[in-house]
């Protein structure tokens, strides 16, 4: 593809060389670069690309691609931008073909929610024989393959490689998490979306390299609706809703709990038996889906918070007619959903109910242990340790949380990185001791998920909280590969 083509959407300037040169691929990092291809230098919180130009164009760059004023280098044609990334965005979708365009994209923002209501959607569109993939906090997930990623939105260029590879293999649709920093620096340029969604708003990512303000967060997530999809579905029981679809470029409908809502959920209520926590509500307003009739649902994800999160989903099913998903599939999805390392349920012989979940501060771990003290377990046991190197105000924070709730703590290892685990340990400890917890102390965490199995009672929730999706553990500087499913499957098999 020519330098001209990779640019026909981006305002420039040629600086020097021939824009007819011809770029075998669009490359953003100087370790990375082959012969013949743009290298866009991208400005970031610590790394310059600018300062990596020549380098670059040494190593065989046919193309730099610049926003700040640089000593020329020769051989290579040199274009400015405005922003290098926006035009690394409007580069990446050109050269893979434009793939957003063979697709159905939804794209979700909102502080909490995006990773539950990704996997919803995924799970009916699926459940109606349509492939979908994802990108998120999880990774890209294309059918069976994961592709892990540094950041819950990836850089434009690995968005634009997935939404490729989506099409390429049969995908009809494809989510994705849009972060609200995946907005503000330029990620998800390149296309517009379907439809966009959003799931709530409040306090989250300000300070450093973030956002500065609360006001540049909101902004940014609104960003979305303003120019970045035809469709917008909004959360109407969160005050910021109207902020969001306030000046939006895309059409208006809303979902939530309150008479105001289009598409509204009633009847909330817990669901409770070993194996499976989740909760079930009505749903009136749909059209389609409902055929005017009540609709009813059960999610096999915990907590009251699920009834926001499920009700976008069918929300979107009910708006998308293109999909052409039916209720059935609707039902089938939210009863059958699992959100890797999110209050994921394990299944296992016996009359309790095993939970691996990311809960790994004290806010997350209240939350979940709020929410699953809402079940009335006959105990509950969390397994949980805290990470090395961090502050350690966290770990007593933790083990006074679980102290709190839990009827028992088995307190062990989590990433102890460069500290002694029993160091870590003997923190969390104290933590516990503020609220006379109940507690035991299992270092290795293998052995400590055998106790928690080879101990669990009829009736228990047993937590095993810090992990989540993570598939390794970090001691003495070394990450192994470590995933808690493996673990519990040694244990039962054994």
């Amino acid at each position: 593809m020519t330098l001209e083509k990779l640019l026909e959407k981006t305002e420039y300037t040629l600086i020097s060389g021939d824009i007819e040169t011809e770029i075998t691929d669009v490359i953003y990092d100087s370790r990375r670069v082959v012969p013949g291809c743009a290298f866009v230098c991208l400005v970031g919180s610590a790394v310059d690309g600018h300062k990596f130009a020549a380098d670059a164009a040494a190593a065989g760059a046919a193309a730099l691609i610049i926003s700040e004023d640089i000593e020329v280098p020769e051989g290579a044609a040199v274009v400015k931008v405005e922003d290098t990334r926006a035009a690394l965005a409007v580069m990446s979708a050109a050269y893979f073909g434009h793939p957003a365009d063979k697709l159905i994209t939804v794209g979700i923002t909102g502080t909490k929610g995006k990773t539950t209501t990704t996997a919803l959607i995924r799970s009916i569109l699926e459940a109606g024989g349509i492939k979908t993939g994802t990108i998120g906090t999880l990774g890209i997930i294309i059918g069976d393959e994961l592709i892990k990623t540094n950041n819950t939105t990836p850089e434009s260029y690995e968005i634009q490689s997935a939404l490729r590879k989506m099409a390429d293999s049969g995908c009809k649709c494809c989510v994705i998490e849009a972060s609200s920093l995946g907005l503000k620096w330029h990620r998800l340029d390149g296309f517009v979306f379907d439809w966009g969604i959003f799931t709530n708003f409040s306090h989250d990512h300000i300070g450093g390299v973030e956002h500065p303000t609360m006001e540049d967060y909101r902004d940014c997530k609104a960003m979305l609706f303003r120019s970045h999809c035809r469709h917008g579905l909004f959360n109407a029981d969160d005050s910021a809703w109207e902020y969001m679809a306030k000046d939006s470029g895309c059409t208006v409908q809303t979902y939530g709990c309150s008479e105001k809502a289009d598409m509204r959920a009633s009847g909330e209520r817990l669901l409770s038996r070993p194996g499976y926590l989740g909760v079930h509500f009505d749903v009136s307003g749909l059209k389609r889906l409902g055929g005017g009739e009540v609709f009813s649902a059960d999610v096999a994800i915990p907590g009251m918070f699920t009834v926001h999160n499920a009700l976008a989903a069918i929300a979107f099913c009910e708006a998308c007619v293109q999909l052409g998903i039916d209720g059935e599939a609707v039902r089938r999805g939210l009863d059958h959903v699992m959100v890797k390392g999110r209050v994921e349920i394990v299944k296992v012989p016996g009359d309790y109910t095993l939970i691996i979940d990311y809960a790994h501060n004290a806010v997350s771990m209240e939350n979940i242990l709020t929410t699953l003290r809402e079940y009335h377990p006959s105990r509950l046991v969390t397994l949980f340790g805290a990470g090395g190197n961090r502050p350690r105000d966290r770990r007593f924070e933790m083990g006074e949380i679980s102290g709190r709730l839990s009827d028992l703590s088995v307190i062990t290892e989590d990433n102890s990185r460069f500290e002694d685990v029993n160091d870590i340990i003997a923190d969390i400890v104290v933590g516990v001791n503020k609220s006379n917890g109940k507690y035991i102390t299992i270092p290795d965490r293998t052995d400590a998920i055998r106790w928690c199995i080879e101990n669990a009672q009829s009736g228990d929730i047993v937590v095993l909280a810090g992990k989540g999706h993570e598939d390794y553990m970090d001691k003495n500087g070394v990450k192994t590969h470590y995933d808690e499913r493996d673990v519990i499957r040694a244990v039962i098999g054994g």
